[in-house]
This record gives C-alpha cells, structure tokens and sequence, in this order.
C-alpha cells in the first residue's frame, strides 16, 4: 500500500513538473513570438504568381519605384519564394557585411542548372570549401596582383592592334561595343587559353554570333523566369525559356570542348603550359592532388563559362557606356584628353603605368561610369541558411536576397543629382573623393560586396580604365551625321549586363602622331 501511494505521489510530482516545464516553455515561445519583429512590407500581387508579373521588362527600375513606395527594405511573394529587396546603402551593408555568412549561397535557378554546368561553376557553386578552392584558383592564379602585372603586355597589345584598326577606319561610322568587345575577349582568352579567340585570318566563332550569344546568355540568367518560382511549371517550360537555356548551353560547350581537345593534344606533345587552362588541366592530370583540388572536364568547361560571360560582355559594355556619356560631355571629354596628354604625349599610345593616380579625371570618370551603369544592376541572387532580423524586421529563412545596386547608386539622399554625370563628384573637393570600387562602400558597389564579390574585379577595373584611356586619348569621336549628343539614345535593355539598346555608333579620328599606332 505504502509502494503504491509512493508511486502514485511521485507520478502526480512528475506530471506537475512537466505540465509546468512544457507551459514555461509553451509560453516562452508565445513571448518570443509576440516579439517577433514583422515582415518587411510587400505590395499586393496576384495569385499564385505573387508579384511577379509586376516586374515589367527593366526590373531594376521596377524595383527602385517601389522602394519609393515601401521603402529601401521591402519584400516580394514570387509564387512559393520570398524575395527581400535591399535598396540603400545602410540596408545593403546590413546584408553583405554583418549578415555576408548568412547569406552566401544561391538560391536555386534554372540558368545555373541549364546553363552552369548544374552549378559547377564559380558563381553558382554552393559556398563551402569546394567553392573557397575555386575561388582561390581564379585569385591566385589568374586575377593575384602580380599575375596582372605579368600580363599587362597583353592587355597592351590587344588595345594597340584595337587602335590601329580604329586608325584604319579612317573616321567612318563604326559599332563601338563590337569592336571593344572582340578586343576584350581576346585578352582575356590569350591570358586564360593561351590564344586569341577572334583572328581575322583563321577561322573561329564568328563575332556577330558570339556577341549575340552572350548578349543572350546574359539575359537569360538574369531573367525572373517563372519555372525558378514555382518549380512544378519546370516539365511544362511554358515560355520556353530552359529550351533557350539547353541551346546556348550547346553553343557553348562545342566551343569549350574544342578548345580542351585541342589544349590535350598540345600538352601530350610537350607544347602548351603557361595559361589558365594549362593549370586547370593540370589539376585534373594530376594523380597525387588532393581530391579537393581535383577537377573533371565539366568544372573546368564551368570555369571557362565564367571568364567568358563574367569578363567580356560587362566589360566592354562599361566601355560603351563612358564614350557615350563624354560624347554627351565635349567639356568633360577634352578635359581628359589634355590630362592624359600632360602624362603620355602624343607620340605613343598610354601604358597601364601611365594609370596613377596622376590622372585624377580619368578614374573619376570610371567611377562615375560604374555608378550610372553598374554592370550588374540587380546582384546575383543570395539564399539566406537562417532567420535573422535587418532594420527591425523579421528575414524569414530561405529568403532570396537581391540587392539593386543600380538604385543604390540613383539614391538622392546620398548623390547630388544623381541622374548626372558628373566625375567632379569623385574629384578633390568633391563629396565622394573617398569612395573606390571595391565593395567597401557600400554607396558604390559595382562589383557586389563580401565573400561573393566579383572575383575578376582587379582585372576589369584594369581592362577599362586602360581602353577607356585609349579610346579617349588616341582619338576624338565624332557622331554620325544627323546626331547630336542631346539625340543620342541612352536607353537600358536588362540583364545580367546593362546593354545599350541602341549600340552607340561613332566615327575615330586618330589624334596621335602616325608613328604611335600599329600599322
């Protein structure tokens, strides 16, 4: 009797402790979730779809009206997916510098799936340290400093044959970008592949095609396409964007495939080495490194995807678009021309030694240029691992994070009449003569900011600061007849890279003595 009255005592103790333990705690998390901060705000949308038919052709602009409206932290539903807009400065700091590991990875998306080699490349690749080894490949071993340096001649080289032909046009119209674009890519691909994509005399991909494909990856990889919101539409393909995907993706690897066989054969007869493909088959070739730096035929045609999209189109789009704003600035381009004049002369053509900070104009020029037309207007895509909280309110996780970059740097109450030009602005005595380019201030974020910054950054702030130098001090620009630099359309088409609409067209007129161009 005794052992039955104890038993039922301590059961009856028993169940009060744990009625108690589960009712604090059940009432703990009412506590904490009374607190909870909200939501940021969303405007309405439709069902199913959520906001997403409201982005319109030019999201980014899209974006920026409605940060007008909700603020510069404001949320959209895109059918199953949230997505957190950051449109300022101080919110954007928030997100890539105190809240950068939460958010380092991708969310999922087609184009990286379809296009990406399934998420091998650097810039889709999940964070982790298979993503830190690709990364240190490319900083180390193409983009270091010191690797720059070294390869500064090829970079000159490709400018002075793009100034001899310019010379040779003899002040007829010409497409800037397509001339630019040929220039850049095959400095880029002599430093990475040990050769010139584009040679006049040889057969290879044909530059009309090859910028058209590009101009078209672009697009497609920056498109808020519906299947990466609401993934059971994927089988239907409904506007038939992953068939587009599959058929650039084809274009490409026959081009990556080419040049790795050819490359295999090179290095099996003793020839080649040198380059950045050299390398990446080495770490392939290579029986005794570690698995983690082995790399498969696929990794390395994902690499290669990167260089071509990441370091030619916005390059030579940023070009483009600062001759277009100094044709629409004669002052501001004069001015440029009489700096780099005191400095180089006119008997040679500039040097990248020549690019100091003795020409104070010109790199207020090229940050003024990344301002009005950052090459990527919205950032890639980030996935947040967990919850967390930003200017007050509650950041669910598994929100995607995109950052406008290109209403950041619009933002009234940070640039005096921010829809000018105006390098004065970067210049001594100017309010932002402290502000650089590499994704410290966050006013001014070109590149993105953090673990994920553009890892070619040094080499495309090097490629257009020295063409953009060239272009303005080797030759005046004169538009075609009939216009003006008040008609000169400056309209954006969205992607990846911010295109002209309308390609600028414009006629050289050498400036240089003869004995400075290439014949």
């Amino acid at each position: 009797m005794a052992s039955i009255l104890l038993l039922t005592t301590t059961l009856l103790i028993s169940s009060l402790f744990f009625f108690f333990f589960f009712f604090s705690i059940a009432k703990k998390k009412d506590k904490n979730k009374a607190v909870q901060p909200p939501l940021p705000p969303c405007p309405k949308g439709w069902p199913i779809l959520g906001n997403l038919p409201q982005l319109g052709s030019k999201p980014h602009k899209t974006l920026h009206a409605l940060s007008k409206i909700y603020g510069p932290l404001f949320r959209l539903k895109m059918g199953s997916v949230t997505i957190i807009v950051a449109s300022s400065a101080d919110v954007a700091s928030q997100f890539l510098r105190t809240l950068d590991a939460n958010f380092s990875n991708r969310p999922p998306n087609c184009a990286a799936e379809h296009i990406a080699y399934n998420y091998q490349s650097l810039v889709f690749s999940p964070y982790g340290p298979r993503w830190r080894m690709l990364r240190r490949l490319f900083t180390v071993h193409l983009f270091s400093p010191k690797v720059l340096d070294d390869l500064r001649y090829v970079r000159e080289e490709e400018v002075a044959l793009l100034a001899s032909k310019l010379r040779r046009a003899q002040g007829a119209a010409i497409e800037v970008g397509k001339l630019v674009n040929i220039c850049v890519t095959n400095a880029l691909t002599r430093v990475a592949m040990g050769r010139r994509l584009f040679e006049e005399e040889k057969e290879g991909p044909d530059t009309e095609e090859f910028k058209r494909m590009v101009v078209e990856l672009m697009q497609l990889s920056a498109a808020f396409n519906v299947e990466d919101f609401i993934p059971w539409l994927k089988a239907l393909d409904v506007r038939g964007a992953m068939r587009k995907m599959k058929r650039v993706h084809r274009w490409y690897d026959e081009i990556f495939n080419k040049i790795l066989e050819e490359r295999k054969m090179m290095l099996e007869r003793g020839g080649g080495g040198g380059d950045f493909l050299s390398l990446l088959l080495g770490f392939k070739r290579d029986d005794n490194a570690d698995e983690e730096t082995k790399l498969t035929d696929m990794e390395i045609k994902a690499l290669l995807m990167d260089l071509f999209t990441a370091g030619t189109d916005s390059t030579s789009s940023t070009v483009e678009w600062a001759l277009a704003e100094l044709l629409r600035k004669p002052d501001i381009l004069v001015a440029v021309q009489k700096e780099l004049d005191s400095i180089v002369g006119k008997s040679r053509l500039v040097s990248e030694l020549d690019l100091t900070n003795s020409v104070p104009l010109l790199h207020a020029i090229i940050k003024e240029t990344f301002r009005l037309h950052p090459p990527g207007p919205l950032s890639v895509p980030r996935i947040s691992s967990e919850p967390c909280e930003v200017s007050g309110f509650h950041i669910p996780e598994g929100s995607t994070l995109l950052v406008n970059i290109w209403s950041i740097s619009r933002d009234p109450e940070v640039w005096n009449s921010p829809i000018e030009f105006n390098p004065a602005r970067f210049l001594p005595g100017g309010k932002h003569v402290d502000v650089d380019l590499k994704g410290i201030h966050f006013e001014l974020i070109p590149f993105g900011s953090g673990r994920r910054i553009c890892a070619g950054m040094r080499l495309g702030l090097r490629m257009v600061t020295l063409m953009v130098a060239s272009l303005v001090h080797g030759f005046d620009w004169v538009l075609p007849d009939g216009q003006t630099p008040e008609t000169l359309d400056m309209e954006e088409d969205f992607g990846l890279t911010i295109e002209r609409t309308v390609p600028l067209v414009a006629r050289p007129i050498p400036r240089l003595d003869r004995e400075a161009y290439l014949d």
